[in-house]
């Protein structure tokens, strides 16, 4: 960790009060919102801040999309406002000009936002608004827009110099393990001896990501099984029947599960910083570590099969491969980018596509999602700068000569050829 990681770290030991939700008054919160903004006082600006957290808390969806539609309107920017002084800045650049115009292009709702985490205990409130305000503003532009104010501020307060890497094993707090269990969002925990049997064993580990104001509430966490070789099927990775690795025999780190945690920080990267860190740490742990992969699902293979009108169902498990090789390297969005999410994250990322599995998610959710195949994206640390450069500016797919050689032999045929 950093030096400031370090000393933030120790916030985890403290004893943690959040603020005490409770609504004391009954003015509208709009009112309570623009009295807010204009505080001069900051006992008057703690007590108003505390007031529009509680009274948001408490409110029913159309409440709460009424304030949304408060803040998105009526303290929106003026843009006459801000003509003005670009125009001003541009007849006469100056400190003067340039911060009338950086005060006329920031809206005042970007100040309300500021203004209420200054309440200890506010930022997992505004994180949660914000996950309210994605679910009630998808489609509204007006709220869509507002988000980017949102956006714009987390994006500072939960930059990776803020961030602390916590592993997770079976001693961690019983609340952290819950909350472990709780947001697994790629393959499920489903009892106690599940999770044990993830976060016990020596071959085992899980990191996860956390902030100082919301050190109960992990960001992000990836799980990991070290391994000799790569694997091919995530069942094999997580059986109760597997013999366990002593930790020094492994040469292959496996990221087998990557979660998000908080619906209101979506689109607020953290798995970019949290893969190269844990690769980085159990490198310099367990020197005998030579290879770091990912073992993926394709969650998007099925859908883009079908909406291309190909038949897939009865294919081989040969040709699965081959049909989410071709997925993976040539079905992309209209700016370039692969059409499958995980495979734009990691990509982006610095990895490159290694090697595909057929029959390596046996579940029902992996067969519904990509035909039980599953992909190792794998992180060179001496390579994944050159790769992320060269996927930022060209978009070109780094691959393996035997996922490219697997992506040409691909047999498409469309069900009303068949």
């Amino acid at each position: 960790m950093t030096l400031l990681a370090d000393l933030l770290s120790t916030v985890f030991e403290r004893r943690y009060r959040p603020f005490a939700l409770r609504r004391r008054g009954t003015r509208p919160l709009p009112d309570l919102a623009d009295e807010l903004v204009g505080a001069a006082g900051e006992t008057s600006g703690v007590s108003l801040a505390t007031e529009i957290l509680s009274g948001f808390g408490e409110m029913e969806d159309d409440d709460k999309r009424a304030f949304f539609s408060h803040l998105a309107t009526e303290m929106n920017i003026d843009p006459e406002a801000v003509r003005n002084a670009l125009d001003a800045y541009e007849q006469a650049p100056s400190k003067a000009t340039y911060r009338a115009y950086m005060a006329a292009a920031e809206p005042r709702r970007q100040e309300l936002i500021r203004r209420l985490n200054g309440v200890p205990g506010a930022t997992r409130a505004l994180v949660e608004m914000r996950a309210d305000l994605l679910r009630l503003g998808r489609g509204t532009p007006e709220l869509e827009a507002l988000d980017l104010d949102f956006r714009h501020l987390f994006a500072s307060w939960f930059n990776r110099g803020f961030l602390v890497l916590r592993p997770i094993n079976w001693e961690s707090p019983a609340h952290i393990l819950e909350k472990i269990t709780q947001y697994e969002a790629v393959h499920a925990i489903h009892s106690w001896d599940d999770l044990r049997r993830r976060l016990e064993p020596q071959d085992r580990r899980c990191f996860a990501f956390f902030h100082p104001a919301m050190p109960d509430e992990p960001l992000i966490f990836v799980e990991v099984a070290l391994t000799r070789g790569t694997p091919g099927s995530v069942q094999a990775l997580l059986t109760s029947e597997r013999n366990t690795l002593r930790e020094d025999e492994a040469d292959t780190a496996v990221f087998y599960s990557i979660s998000n945690c908080q619906a209101g920080l979506a689109s607020i990267s953290f798995g970019n910083s949290l893969i190269k860190q844990v690769a980085a740490d159990l490198s310099a742990e367990l020197p005998g570590l030579r290879t770091f992969v990912t073992l993926s699902p394709i969650p998007g293979l099925t859908r883009w099969l079908d909406a291309q009108g190909y038949e897939w169902q009865d294919a081989s498990g040969e040709e699965m491969r081959a049909l989410a090789a071709h997925y993976l390297l040539n079905a992309k969005t209209d700016n370039g980018d692969p059409v499958d999410p995980v495979a734009r994250f990691h990509l982006g990322n610095g990895a490159i596509v290694h090697a595909v599995h057929a029959e390596a998610d046996t579940s029902e959710n992996g067969q519904a999602q990509s035909g039980g195949t599953m992909v190792n994206y794998l992180y060179d640390l001496a390579k994944v700068a050159q790769n992320h450069e060269q996927f930022a500016t060209t978009r070109q797919m780094v691959a393996t000569s035997e996922v490219r050689s697997l992506a040409n032999s691909a047999t498409l045929v469309k069900a009303e050829d068949s």
